[in-house]
């Protein structure tokens, strides 16, 4: 049984030392190498003399960034991914937070590290010695570290905008990872498009589930996704079969037609993940594929990226919400209504409990006390759940349904509204690119943001009026030509919000 992740590194590199395990447009590490060089890091940590505290890395997303989150856990600490892109702002939050043991960068980031007043140790990964290994040493951490030992940290924001550090053990990857290979037929044969960033926890799958089988990821270059032109090409050329997509990164390809212009033929299996998938976009994407195998995906970063799935397996109309299916392997899910198991169609908080849930926030145990609680279900002994704050019901199928939020949760004109389902009725007009709901509840109104100019407030109504009661129509309606979105490619509710409130209503 896989104790620490490493083992799968170690594993893969003795069955192919010379396969390439990651790659960009600009280079590639094999195996072997990866192992190596993360020795290599992981014996130069050593000089620190810490043991199971938090390092930060920060450089460019790159092969190297992997072999160095490796080698702070062969010095027998954890990691926390920093994008060289982030704001000042946020990195400085992060660090007064996570207060890393050790920073680690590359020659690239030493000007940007200066403008931070980081003031602690710093390694540039650059002067780390190569061929230097201390074997023993390392072997000797392994043993004294267990599967319940932090692996990494993720700093996530969620609806506060303050960054929290969700802490997750080796035990939920290695959980996570003997799932996701085995749910969808991961092999050495795959070669799979990143595109989630390494600090956004859906890159977690792409990581391990390559180190744990072989298979070989291609770093996907960032700009590309603003240029589906580009960007379907870069897949055919680099033979990309397996794609684990924010659904924001399908859409553009879906708005923009880019599929009538160059369909790879290598791509046989498309995960979304991240937040609600439009099923207008699922829909174009599955007539151009129509035996390849799709799969909604959900999960916060608090059950360790992935805690339900559903392999879409029937048809769906435009303006029917996708399931997110049934629990992962090892994970329970079930939906509270006050206290109680929702029945069918009752709507209630999503609530997770297994190995795949986080250690906690880090340096935060009363934002850690309020989410992660005993079962209400379970008077008897202790046993952690994670309440979700999203809401969800289950469908006449037995498959649950993602609603909203469960801050989205409104209550207009006498109802209780899911400003998701008005979402997923925006999303299905023809003419719509994308779209989200606010509300705005001094004034008591529905605002619906949206790109699309062909579109204009009275074509809106119109199609909507045969899709949702009237008083869950939009009370205002606001075209964009872009919509705001935060780091990790989702919809940025908080610009939205601010956006609004500057506005004359």
């Amino acid at each position: 049984m896989i104790r620490n992740v490493l083992e799968y590194a170690e594993q893969t590199a003795e069955r192919f030392p010379n396969k390439t395990a990651f790659a960009t447009e600009k280079e590639k590490i094999s195996f072997a190498e990866l192992v190596q060089r993360a020795k290599e890091i992981g014996t130069y940590l050593l000089q620190y003399g810490v043991h199971r505290q938090p390092m930060a890395v920060m450089t460019d997303k790159t092969p190297e960034m992997i072999a160095a989150f490796l080698g702070c856990v062969y010095s027998g600490n954890f990691y926390t991914p920093i994008d060289v892109t982030m704001p000042k702002e946020r990195i400085q939050s992060i660090f007064h937070t996570l207060k890393p043991a050790v920073l680690l960068v590359d020659e690239k980031s030493k000007n940007q590290v200066a403008s931070l007043g980081y003031d602690g140790k710093t390694v540039f990964l650059e002067e780390v010695e190569e061929g230097n290994i201390a074997e023993e040493e390392l072997k000797k951490i392994r043993l004294e570290t267990i599967d319940t030992d932090p692996l990494y940290a993720l700093f996530t924001s969620g609806s506060t905008g303050v960054p929290k550090g969700v802490v997750i053990s080796h035990q939920s990857v290695v959980n996570l990872t003997e799932w996701y290979t085995e749910a969808f037929s991961i092999t050495e044969q795959e070669v799979i498009g990143n595109q989630a960033p390494f600090y956004f926890d859906s890159s977690v799958k792409d990581i391990y589930a390559v180190l744990k089988t072989g298979a070989t990821m291609e770093i996907i270059p960032k700009q590309l996704f603003s240029f589906p032109v580009r960007l379907l090409p870069y897949i055919e050329e680099k033979q990309i079969n397996y794609i684990d997509w924010v659904p924001s990164a399908f859409c553009i390809v879906a708005n923009t037609d880019a599929l009538a212009k160059c369909r790879p033929s290598s791509l046989r299996k498309m995960m979304f993940a991240g937040e609600a998938m439009p099923t207008k976009q699922f829909n174009y994407w599955k007539k151009y594929y129509p035996k390849a195998l799709f799969a909604n995906i959900y999960g916060p970063t608090e059950t360790t990226v992935d805690c339900t799935y559903y392999i879409v397996d029937r048809e769906f109309a435009d303006d029917e919400p996708l399931p997110i299916g049934y629990a992962c392997r090892n994970t329970d899910i079930f939906i509270l209504k006050d206290d109680r198991l929702a029945k069918e169609g009752e709507s209630g908080e999503l609530c997770v409990r297994g190995r795949c849930l986080a250690l906690g926030y880090y340096n935060n145990p009363e934002k850690t006390a309020e989410v992660f609680i005993q079962n209400p279900l379970n008077p008897h002994y202790p046993e952690k759940i994670y309440k979700t704050g999203d809401i969800a019901k289950y469908n006449a199928h037995g498959e649950i349904i993602f609603l909203a939020r469960k801050d989205h949760q409104i209550k207009h004109m006498g109802h209780r509204i899911e400003l998701g389902e008005i979402e997923t009725a925006v999303a299905s007009i023809d003419l719509i690119t994308e779209s989200t709901c606010i509300y705005d509840e001094e004034n008591q109104k529905i605002v619906l943001f949206y790109c699309g100019a062909e579109a204009d407030q009275r074509y809106i109504l119109k199609k909507l009026r045969d899709k949702l009661p009237k008083y869950m129509l939009p009370n205002k309606i606001i075209l964009l030509e872009e919509m705001p979105h935060t780091i990790n490619g989702k919809i940025d509710r908080l610009r939205l919000k601010e956006y609004y409130d500057c506005e004359d209503c």
